[in-house]
């Protein structure tokens, strides 16, 4: 689930040192008015009542943990409830930072010391004899840097706001300060979409949703921002800024500063304009460490971007989370599915939507093309990598279970949640991310090829219906928008019915041809009984997760934890002697199997098939040149829509 801006007068921006020919458009800022990116501070909308005020500090950075304190003041009479968050602006499932809480204590105006109860495992109810005045405060843990946590130690805070601070429910619409007190000695400064309040490293949100939205990096990191044409106007602008904390040298950040560059531009054509951001600014906040998880989080003027790939390593490693994200700035962010909303912090039971095969997945499609019009990917690579999706979805067990809109259902069961009993996921499950991207693919290319249109018009036509006036849409909008786009409504409601609530796919082999591109098998003459995880065992080798259903050894009746002892006769003690065995077989063949499994010893006849696993490439690749009709198409596609910096 993804989440969510007033505006003028020039940023401050003080000396900074110089840089290489190539990134000159790129100024280095340091005030931190430019790392929050507003305009124009005192545009904050006033909330109902005094602000809520945070203060953060960091003694035991060293072993992760953080001090906060909270004050609300003009409390109404009777207990104040302070909770954490289940939710997190981005995910779809619970999450319970209320674990890593502990230390909490209360005073009220006076200093005198109030009691708090644990009122359930997410909150605390604070007594009613405050005098209008409550300091709440906790320490709270965090050793996990990603797009849902927060990762605390001597290099860096990277918070994830539900992660971190506590909030009061009753007085929710109060405006936030909040002011961060690095540790002693270090030169952290804060990335961060939350406005400058004129304070050192003080920064306000116009409310708590706002401020559960802004995730906020505290480091020594480098700062590279530059002014984009919106497209709204002339000479109108939006400032984006790349905030990257990592163990590469300034250089690196250049070259992953142009990359971005490059991002932003061909998504603005895809859309004819940038977002109006809130404060006219938007920032991508990096964390590039051996020490955090990746990951990849939206929000509404920024994105925070996890990955152990360091810059070093080269720029490209990184790009496709970036160009992911950054599409996200429209889609969810501006045009959001009607389900997702209004946002439920105390448990995010209303995020489930039948969507995100759209919201998700179409920008899991664009963030390959973007790569590729945009000159990071080649057209080899970028088929490459269309041809796993398109595997994935075509060959997934899951789609004989679920189709895009059911898959899409399943986001709080999936998206990040953890469970004690083992599932069966691996078999009735297929990320709405990657079938959205395949339903992405198959759709541009019918588009293309049937109705002389494509998916940017489609995805333009959603920015002006929902994105420029941020009405949610439903599975109902969308289907007219396409009929609209198209001229056909019974190709609209077919492909809704069909494919979205469906299990149908279109024909890639025919689609791709267009594009000089082939949908192949990878080894069709190699044998094949299933790809199953497996490891050595005390005799013969154990089955590890789920064996893959419609295979030839989920057929045979192998099932997760059998150990296999012999296959065709042969006897079988490791993964590669099992490897072996099948390919001295041939497809067609029938071979014995013997396993043993949960107290019983099989003997089955285990039937070998042609590998099914596809690929896409170039016909370069299989040694044809593409028709000149084959690269019009494929550069009307697949090439830069970019006209301006």
């Amino acid at each position: 689930m993804e989440t969510h801006r007033p505006r003028t007068s020039p940023p401050l921006a003080l000396p900074s040192p110089a840089l290489p020919v190539r990134a000159a458009a790129l100024a280095v800022a340091a005030a931190l008015t430019v790392l929050a990116g507003c305009r124009s501070p005192d545009v904050l909308g006033q909330g109902d009542g005094p602000e809520v005020r945070y203060e953060v500090s960091f003694p035991n950075a060293a072993h992760h943990e953080a001090e906060v304190q909270v004050t609300y003041r003009e409390v109404p009479a009777g207990p104040l409830t302070v909770r954490m968050s289940r939710g997190s602006p981005g995910r779809y499932a619970p999450h319970e930072f209320a674990v890593n809480v502990h230390g909490v204590a209360a005073t009220d105006g006076e200093g005198d010391t109030l009691r708090v109860e644990r009122a359930d495992p997410h909150s605390w109810r604070v007594s009613a004899d405050h005098d209008g005045t409550v300091r709440f405060r906790y320490t709270v843990f965090g050793d996990h840097a990603s797009g849902t946590y927060a990762g605390i130690d001597r290099s860096h805070a990277h918070l994830n706001m539900p992660a971190v601070f506590a909030y009061a429910p009753s007085l929710r619409q109060r405006a936030v300060r909040v002011r961060f007190r690095p540790p002693e000695g270090s030169e952290w400064r804060a990335a961060t979409q939350l406005i400058p309040a004129g304070g050192e490293m003080t920064f306000t949100a116009p409310d708590l949703e706002y401020f559960m939205d802004s995730p906020t990096e505290l480091s020594d990191f480098r700062l590279r921002s530059w002014e984009a044409a919106s497209g709204r106007g002339s000479g109108d602008t939006e400032t984006i800024r790349l905030a990257v904390h990592d163990t590469a040298g300034a250089a690196a950040v250049d070259s992953f500063a142009v990359l971005a560059r490059k991002v932003v531009r061909e998504q603005r054509a895809i859309f004819g304009e940038l977002p109006d951001f809130d404060h006219g600014s938007y920032i991508f906040i990096a964390d590039y460490l051996p020490w955090v998880h990746g990951d990849g989080m939206e929000h509404r003027n920024s994105t925070i971007l996890t990955s152990t790939h360091s810059l070093a390593e080269g720029p490209d490693e990184n790009a496709g989370t970036l160009a992911h994200e950054f599409f996200h700035a429209w889609s969810v962010e501006r045009f959001r599915p009607e389900d997702l909303q209004p946002f439920d912090f105390a448990s995010p039971r209303r995020n489930m939507t039948d969507l995100l095969w759209f919201a998700e997945g179409f920008t899991s499609y664009y963030d390959d093309l973007t790569l590729r019009r945009a000159g990071i990917l080649s057209t080899a690579e970028f088929a490459r990598s269309m041809g796993g999706t398109v595997n994935a979805v075509l060959n997934g067990p899951g789609r004989r279970v679920r189709g895009a809109a059911e898959m899409s259902r399943m986001s709080p069961l999936v998206d990040g949640a953890s469970h004690v009993q083992r599932t069966n996921l691996e078999n009735t499950y297929i990320s709405y991310y990657t079938y959205g991207a395949a339903l992405a693919l198959g759709l541009d290319l019918t588009l293309r090829a049937r109705h002389g249109r494509t998916l940017d018009d489609v995805m333009r036509q959603v920015w002006r219906r929902h994105g420029r006036t941020e009405e949610p849409y439903d599975r109902g909008d969308l289907r007219r928008i396409l009929a609209e786009v198209t001229g056909d409504e019974a190709f609209a409601r077919a492909f809704m019915q069909e494919q979205v609530q469906g299990r149908e796919l279109p024909d890639y082999a025919t689609l791709l041809a267009r594009a000089g591109l082939q949908l192949e098998r990878t080894a069709p003459t190699e044998p094949w009984v299933g790809a199953p995880r497996l490891e050595p065992a005390e005799s013969g080798v154990r089955v590890v997760g789920s064996v893959a259903a419609g295979t030839p050894l989920y057929e045979a009746g192998v099932s997760h934890g059998d150990r296999i002892l012999r296959l065709a006769g042969e006897a079988v003690e490791t993964p590669e002697e099992f490897r072996a065995s099948v390919a001295g077989l041939a497809p067609g063949d029938e071979a014995e199997i013997r396993y043993r499994g949960r107290g019983s010893a099989l003997t089955r006849s285990l039937r070998v098939v042609p590998d099914p696993t596809v690929r896409i490439r170039p016909t370069e690749a299989a040694g044809a040149a593409p028709t000149a009709e084959q690269r019009a198409f494929r550069e009307r596609w697949l090439g830069s829509k970019a006209a301006s910096p």
